[in-house]
Parts: C-alpha cells; sequence; structure tokens
C-alpha cells in the first residue's frame, strides 16, 4: 500500500500517522451521555409523578371539588407563601424545557458522531427482540415523544384551539380531560405516544445504568427490573386514564 507523504514519526511506532482521525469536538462524548443520563432519568421520575397525580381522575369529589381540580390549584399554589402563586410551577417548567434541550441536543450529537466514525459501514450483528427494535428506534420514539408534549401542552396545559376542546376551561382539570379525550383521534394519539414512551423508557433506563457507571451485577439487576416495570405501570395507567373516558367509564 502506497501513502502519500507518510509521517516517518508515525510508521515509526506501526502507525501511518499521528493526525487525529476527527478533530476534538467541543463538548466530550462522555458528557453528553452523562447528561443524557441524568435527564432522561429525570424525565422517567416526572412521568411517574405526573402519572400518580392524575390518577386523581378516579377519586371522588370532596368538599364540593373534583379530586383532580384539587391537585391542578395544589400544583400552581406550591410555595406559598414563600414563594408567590404559580413561580414554582414554572420554574419547574423552565428546569424541564432546559432538560428537554440539552437531552435533545445530546441525542442528535451522539447519533452524527457514531454515523461520521462508523462512515459507510452500517451498524451490524444487533441481538434480536424487543431490545433491538427499541434500540433501533431510540431517535424515532423520541421525535415522537417531543411532538406529543407539544400537543399535550397545547392541549390541556394551553387550550390552544382546535388542539384542545372547545369546552376548555382553565383550572377545570377533570372537565378538561373529560373532554379531550371523547374524541377518539385523541385518545389514540395519546395511546401510541404511551408505547413509543414505553420503548423510550425501557432501553433509555438501561442505558442511563452504563453511562452513570452503574456495573455492579446487583445493581445493574435492579436496573434491568425498573427498566420494564417503570415504564409499563406508566404506559398502562396513562393508556387506561384516556380509554376510560372514551369508553364512557369515567364522566
Amino acid at each position: 500500500m502506497s501513502v502519500k507523504n507518510p509521517d516517518r514519526e508515525a510508521l515509526a511506532h506501526g502507525r501511518i500517522t499521528n493526525e487525529t482521525i476527527r478533530p476534538k469536538p467541543g463538548i466530550p462524548s462522555w458528557a453528553l451521555k452523562l447528561t443524557m443520563a441524568i435527564t432522561g432519568l429525570f424525565f422517567a421520575l416526572f412521568v411517574v409523578g405526573h402519572m400518580a397525580g392524575n390518577l386523581k381522575l378516579y377519586l371522588p369529589a370532596h368538599d364540593g371539588q373534583e379530586a383532580l381540580d384539587a391537585y391542578g390549584a395544589f400544583l400552581r399554589s406550591m410555595g406559598e407563601p414563600l414563594i408567590p402563586s404559580g413561580h414554582l410551577l414554572w420554574i419547574i417548567r423552565i428546569v424541564l424545557l432546559a432538560c428537554v434541550i440539552a437531552h435533545i441536543y445530546g441525542a442528535f450529537a451522539l447519533t452524527a458522531r457514531s454515523k461520521a466514525s462508523r462512515g459507510k459501514f452500517k451498524r451490524t450483528n444487533l441481538m434480536g427482540g424487543m431490545d433491538s427494535f427499541a434500540t433501533k428506534t431510540m431517535l424515532v420514539t423520541g421525535v415522537v415523544l417531543l411532538l406529543f408534549i407539544v400537543f399535550h401542552i397545547l392541549d390541556l396545559t394551553m387550550g390552544v384551539q382546535p388542539i384542545a376542546p372547545e369546552a376548555f376551561a382553565h383550572g377545570e382539570v377533570k372537565a378538561n380531560m373529560i373532554a379531550t379525550f371523547s374524541r377518539w383521534p385523541v385518545t389514540i394519539i395519546y395511546i401510541v405516544a404511551m408505547l413509543c414512551l414505553f420503548l423510550h423508557l425501557t432501553h433509555g433506563i438501561r442505558l442511563a445504568a452504563s453511562d452513570l457507571g452503574i456495573t455492579g451485577a446487583k445493581w445493574r439487576e435492579v436496573f434491568v427490573i425498573l427498566a420494564y416495570v417503570v415504564p409499563a405501570v406508566v404506559c398502562l395507567a396513562n393508556i387506561v386514564m384516556p380509554l376510560s373516558v372514551a369508553l364512557g367509564w369515567v364522566s
């Protein structure tokens, strides 16, 4: 093999050149992976808490106020009187938005670096089954979930027409949920999004364990169990709620 302008110093050590394959990135890949792991676990905790709060849909009214409406009022009044009403909720939203931006940037940056490193050689010999499918569709399910988050905010948080139902009223959480899930197309959108969430969370939690340096056999077993149990519980609950309304079981 002939090499143009060979690096004699490199050849002396068994290499063709001492030049790096690609420029050193501004943000190291390990930092991006760590950021994605931390923000991903933060999202997992958030969806668990969000699901638990929404399950108040099935609780009876107390003192003339629906349990779900009381939960919504609590979220808006968190931190009072130390923090003005609604401010803590907005702080949480801003933190979530920052995590979303960091997570998305990390995902696309790492994907681009991976493709650049492999060049024309595609990844092969992946294990079959759901794990392989979740791995291959990680970016796709992430994009679907991002679009769903935007839809969900416009629907049940901001009440933007025509995405939200015409009967939307700020503060009437239960009534808004019933109004929106009474529309079958919206219910189907939520179900599809929850299936994507299951795939994304399952693979994401397992990846987070590796990226956080959790290599002990027992701890890895714990994370494998959590990677299936937590997403399954969250997604099942979040599918049952819109179906309950769409089928007329909750009104």
